[in-house]
């Protein structure tokens, strides 16, 4: 396997001494797939509102969070932040949440995926599928280096990056064209690497159909590109098959960004192919609230409700 280059950053997370945080870059220096030559951009990181906004990413990387020692169960998740597409809201859907599996013993890492955009990408709508297959490949090779059982990594995503996670989970034995591994990118992950064992979406995107978040549907297709076929195969509900991974869903009635309906179709796929899934719905809750639950009533179970889930596959403590 090509090497990775390895950085070291400090961090600080509610409240918490910093502390050091590996981040992996996905590809090798000078080989990120799709990636247009000779043209720069520049990274931003925003906070507004108390909610941390990267956009313009095209060096995608993964932070790793490991929990305490003598805790760690051996399983693993990689985060998706959301964002539609056009940022990553990588604070409260991105290091808040993998501290908060730290805490049940899983290992996490947050995907900073890149967010289509034809200036500097070809075929946008395949790039961030190509990096969180990537990531899922390399979490696995790095298994040992980290305590992680192979055959027990997840995905989580919310909202955009739900509609990533659920893509993942299922399309990875059909990654795009130019994502399938040949001799000369060794590099590329292959189907069984990148099979998620388990994957958790919060008010995830689903469907690109009738029930859509346009916003996201425009951005990662462009809005020249959305012929009949393209956006049934980015509607996942139509793309569950029985080799879809266990899934846990949560979604809030009064979302008026995505639709309950999407969760609610897949649940429903997945109920058509066996696949094992549970659901939780709630009346209020909004869009985009990650842990921040307080004010929503009976919301507020979803973190609790999801890690009995996790401890009733063995993943969490």
């Amino acid at each position: 396997m090509r090497a990775f280059l390895l950085t070291v950053v400090m961090t600080t997370v509610l409240g918490s001494v910093a502390q050091s945080q590996e981040v992996l870059k996905l590809w090798p220096d000078g080989a990120i797939p799709n990636a247009l030559p000779n043209v720069s951009i520049t990274e931003k990181a925003e906070t507004t509102d108390g909610i941390l906004r990267i956009s313009n990413v095209s060096v995608p990387t993964l932070t790793a969070y490991l929990p305490p020692k003598g805790k760690a169960t051996g399983a693993a998740v990689m985060v998706c932040p959301g964002g539609g597409y056009s940022i990553l809201a990588a604070g409260h859907e991105g290091e808040d949440i993998a501290r908060w599996f730290n805490q049940m013993g899983i290992t996490a890492f947050v995907l900073k995926y890149r967010l289509p955009d034809p200036k500097i990408m070809t075929n946008q709508h395949e790039v961030p599928l190509m990096d969180a297959l990537q990531g899922l490949t390399l979490i696995r090779q790095q298994a040992s280096r980290y305590g992680i059982d192979p055959a027990k990594i997840g995905i989580m995503g919310f909202s955009a990056g739900g509609h990533l996670a659920s893509t993942v989970s299922t399309h990875y034995q059909r990654p795009p064209a130019s994502a399938r591994p040949d001799a000369a990118r060794p590099d590329v992950a292959r189907p069984d690497a990148a099979r998620p064992n388990f994957a958790i979406l919060l008010y995830p995107v689903i469907t690109f159909g009738e029930k859509a978040h346009t916003g996201s549907r425009d951005k990662l297709l462009g809005t020249l590109n959305k012929s009949p076929e393209l956006i049934a195969d980015f509607s996942n509900e139509l793309q569950v098959s029985a080799q879809t991974p266990p899934t846990f869903l949560v979604h809030s009635e009064d979302d008026k960004g995505v639709p309950v309906e999407n969760s609610i179709l897949y649940y429903l796929a997945c109920l058509k192919h066996n696949v094992p899934a549970e659901m939780h719905l709630y009346p209020k809750g909004g869009h985009g609230y990650g842990l921040r639950t307080q004010k929503f009533g009976s919301l507020n179970s979803w973190p609790s409700a999801c890690q009995a889930w996790l401890t009733a596959m063995g993943l969490a403590n």
